[in-house]
């Protein structure tokens, strides 16, 4: 356990030591926001319009200030949900450094045993990710904070940082099977440029993935970083969603509500069925059980002492 130990805390300082490595964990959460600002804002607040255009009485119920911050909010999410992605693979490029500049050698030479090694790979890079992420849902909730009320209370804020924490870890296991198969950091560079790209589509951070077909949105969430996502948006937005509800007054049987929530992805849809909450962990959990057997059994097999 000792070396177990050792070895997670020096795969986190190898990570944290690379700035370039922080700043490309990053780069997708810049991007995005960058995004926002220009391009995306204007394309949520018409989704929303759309749907109070049938409803010209409940726009005068709605206030604005509550539509800016549900699309600010939509924002925040789609950013965490990338960064839940992205982070967690940038984190695990110290495998491929290890492996191409033949350090992991040198641990392999060690008395510590294979399943060890690759866990504390595997636990570094999950932590270092959390951390990161952490910061940024932090720095993103209170930036919103200061703009007015995110209607969201202790225990919302820590079922947020909860479903961050299993996004980072879900992702870092089932990277962790793909990473293992890259021989250099060139490979590992190029694979993490196709998922910064596709990420935001995959989680509907750009569009919306109930605008897709139910087979593409099928797709979509057979990856665990969407439901991930569509868990933090029903933490995040729940609370505001609520206020905007009472603030119509049951006038459309919370029917404006209900269409946000339906527009907006607020439950995975999986070959025609939509799960709710507790078959969207289920799921989640699954995969990172698979993934962590399948890691271990890997690593083990490809590198048995000579």
């Amino acid at each position: 356990m000792k070396m177990y130990l050792g070895l997670t805390k020096r795969n986190m300082l190898v990570y944290f030591k690379d700035r370039q490595a922080i700043l490309f964990s990053l780069l997708t959460s810049i991007i995005l926001f960058v995004l926002y600002l220009l391009f995306l804002r204007g394309t949520f607040v018409d989704a929303i319009n759309q749907a109070l255009a049938s409803m010209p009485m409940i726009r005068e119920l709605v206030r604005d200030e509550d539509l800016e911050m549900f699309t600010n909010i939509k924002l925040l999410v789609g950013i965490i949900g990338s960064a839940a992605i992205t982070v967690p693979f940038s984190c695990l490029r110290t495998v491929t450094a290890d492996r191409e500049s033949r350090v992991d050698q040198d641990i392999l030479a060690t008395p510590v045993s294979r399943g060890q090694i690759v866990l504390a790979y595997f636990t570094a890079s999950a932590l270092s990710a959390i951390l990161m992420t952490s910061v940024i849902l932090t720095a993103g909730l209170v930036i919103l904070q200061l703009q007015g009320s995110l209607y969201l209370g202790v225990g919302g804020l820590l079922r947020a940082y909860g479903v961050t924490a299993l996004g980072c870890v879900s992702a870092t296991a089932l990277f962790m099977n793909v990473v293992l198969f890259f021989r250099s950091g060139s490979a590992s560079s190029a694979f993490f440029g196709i998922l910064s790209a596709v990420s935001g589509f995959v989680i509907g951070a750009y569009i919306p993935v109930s605008q897709f077909s139910g087979g593409v949105r099928t797709v979509c969430n057979l990856f665990p970083a969407s439901h991930i996502t569509i868990l933090l948006r029903n933490v995040l937005l729940n609370g505001l969603l609520g206020h905007v509800d009472s603030g119509i007054g049951g006038l459309d049987n919370g029917g404006f509500v209900q269409t946000l929530r339906e527009i907006f992805t607020f439950k995975a849809d999986m070959f025609g069925s939509s799960l709710n909450t507790t078959a969207m962990i289920t799921f989640v959990l699954a995969i990172l059980t698979v993934s962590l057997i399948v890691m271990v059994c890997t690593y083990s097999k490809n590198y048995k002492k000579k």
